[in-house]
């Protein structure tokens, strides 16, 4: 109604019933490109016309636009079921207090009634176990095979079990009798306690222990992901531990796969640093000017975060790919401008004097260079298909890095490089105070000092460092005459 020149909102529309206790509504959009709703917003709609349904356990609502799960997923494990129902009611209460966290769901939940079988402490002595009293019950009311007839190419089943009359009432299972080891049989109610109950729908193990799993879906407008675990972990987490000391904390599903990939992103980026770093001090024939080249690094992030926030666009998986991408790009500016100001060098000019003349000889080809990677990347910026979607975070990233980041270049570099060219004794006795601490704690992280004698020998370096500082602002520690 709200669009009458679309072509529609729903593609289909699927019910289907999974148990007794269980049913489930799936619609599926038309493609994003020829809506203007996104499915979230569709889901959002949905819930609140819809309210809570009367007599109904749980009501979850679940939109997506592509392969995703809950935003946040916790697990417990322990060998205590009591201990960890309880511990994994409190922490679903807990995790619902925050705004924009709903549909918090528990999988140890209840499921639909049954009869549950409670083996008597004298069953062993009559030689019944309770997976005895399972099997007889089973074949019973389920059957069992008896024999099998051959008609045609199918194969029927013969089955032996009560009539279905008799299998639909409870007074049969309790009038039931059960054969020992020796073939006797007795009653049922002589073995085993019948009561009527709640089952659990489902029972997750993980690492052999019984696991339950909490997970609940976020408003990222009110609140983060990562905020909510953070939170959980240093504030709940040991509280609970403390108060069911059999009960084990973890993450799970997404929660899990997303803090895998941020540490292997990370291990990702530190690699990808230090190979820059390695292939810029070759050619250069220096540890100090790979410095310069890569403090640009951080002002291309600044720019990728720009980006976002200009097209409304949270930070995601895609966008941290295009940072690390981004750091091996934006060196190359600052990268040319070293480059020419060295030539300067060689060539006798000063140090201020090779510094203008790259800036001035390289600035229209850094500023071509950007302006061409940065339009060339705006088509995709402003593409509605949803298999577009997916790569423009990355694209937010590079463009505006690179845009940022070559900014910054033409004006940092030079200083940086000037500074660099004019204190090299001080900066090379910082840098090798620097790694003289690391040194250091190293060592005592290797159990050769103690922490105590290594953190005294770092703070005489660092302050050693700082009178350097000071010595060099003085004037009396000057530069070495060339």
């Amino acid at each position: 109604m709200e669009n009458p020149d679309s072509n529609g909102l729903v593609e289909h529309v699927s019910f289907f019933i999974s148990s007794d206790v269980e049913a489930s509504f799936r619609v599926a959009l038309v493609k994003a490109e020829f809506r203007e709703i996104s499915a979230i917003e569709v889901e959002r709609l949905w819930r609140n016309e819809v309210g809570l349904l009367p007599d109904v356990r749980k009501q979850r609502y679940f939109s997506t636009d592509g392969p995703s799960g809950a935003a946040i997923s916790l697990s417990l494990s322990g060998t205590d079921p009591d201990e960890l129902i309880l511990a994994s009611v409190e922490l679903q209460q807990y995790i619902s207090q925050f705004p924009g966290v709903y549909d918090s769901y528990n999988s140890q939940s209840s499921g639909s009634k049954e009869v549950l079988v409670k083996l008597k402490p004298h069953a062993s002595q009559v030689g019944v176990r309770l997976s005895d009293i399972a099997r007889q019950v089973r074949s019973a009311f389920y059957g069992e095979e008896a024999q099998r007839i051959q008609r045609d190419s199918d194969t029927i089943k013969v089955m032996v079990r009560y009539p279905a009359k008799e299998r639909q009432a409870i007074s049969t299972l309790e009038n039931m009798h059960i054969r020992t080891a020796s073939g006797e049989a007795i009653a049922i109610g002589e073995v085993a306690e019948l009561t009527l109950g709640t089952g659990l729908t489902a029972i997750e193990r993980m690492d052999r222990m019984r696991t339950v799993t909490v997970t609940a879906e976020i408003n990222v407008d009110q609140v983060q992901s990562g905020d909510v675990i953070e939170d959980v972990r240093e504030k709940f987490v040991p509280q609970l531990i403390a108060k069911y000391p059999s009960v084990e904390f973890r993450l799970s599903g997404g929660s899990q796969e997303q803090r895998e990939y941020y540490v292997k992103l990370g291990v990702g980026l530190f690699a990808s640093l230090f190979m820059i770093y390695g292939l810029l001090a070759v050619p250069l024939r220096s540890y100090i000017q790979p410095l310069v080249i890569m403090s640009v690094i951080p002002f291309g992030f600044i720019g990728a975060v720009i980006g976002h926030v200009l097209f409304g666009i949270s930070v995601n998986m895609m966008s941290i790919f295009g940072l690390i991408a981004l750091a091996g790009v934006v060196v190359n500016d600052s990268l040319i401008l070293v480059e020419f100001a060295n030539r300067g060098r060689e060539a006798n000019q000063t140090i201020e004097q090779s510094i203008l003349d790259a800036g001035q000889k390289r600035f229209r080809a850094i500023l071509l260079t950007t302006l061409t990677t940065f339009v060339g990347l705006l088509p995709l910026l402003f593409e509605t298909s949803l298999q577009a979607q997916w790569v423009i975070p990355m694209a937010l990233s590079l463009s505006f890095g690179i845009l940022f980041a070559s900014t910054i270049t033409l004006l940092l570099i030079p200083c940086l490089y000037l500074v660099v060219e004019t204190n090299q004794r001080l900066i090379k006795a910082i840098l090798t105070a620097i790694l003289l601490i690391a040194i250091v704690l190293l060592t005592a992280a290797s159990g050769i000092f103690s922490f105590a004698v290594a953190g005294t020998i770092a703070s005489l370096v660092g302050f050693g460092a700082i009178c350097l500082v000071v010595m060099r602002m003085m004037g009396y520690f000057p530069e070495k005459a060339s």
